[in-house]
């Protein structure tokens, strides 16, 4: 894939698409990662939602229950 505007220095000035929603990811629909798994049952730990941790997520999902757990716990960006 092409970058939509490439740049002559893209580390110091990278582009939009540097970032995708979950829904547009190639490898969204394999399971979770271990990474996603831990920080998620911590995340779902902290909010008082232990059944927001569901092993069967893919990491489209992961992601995005994470995001949603972030926005309760404070963590994240």
């Amino acid at each position: 894939m092409t970058a939509p505007n490439p740049n002559e220095h893209p580390k110091s000035d990278p582009v939009s698409n540097a970032e995708k929603d979950p829904e547009n990811w190639v490898t969204g629909d394999e399971a979770m990662t271990g990474a996603q798994a831990s920080y998620l049952k911590t995340l779902s730990e902290e909010a008082g939602k232990p059944d927001a941790y569901d092993t069967s997520l893919s990491k489209a999902e992961a992601s995005k229950r994470i995001d949603e757990l972030q926005g309760t716990t404070g963590r994240g960006a």
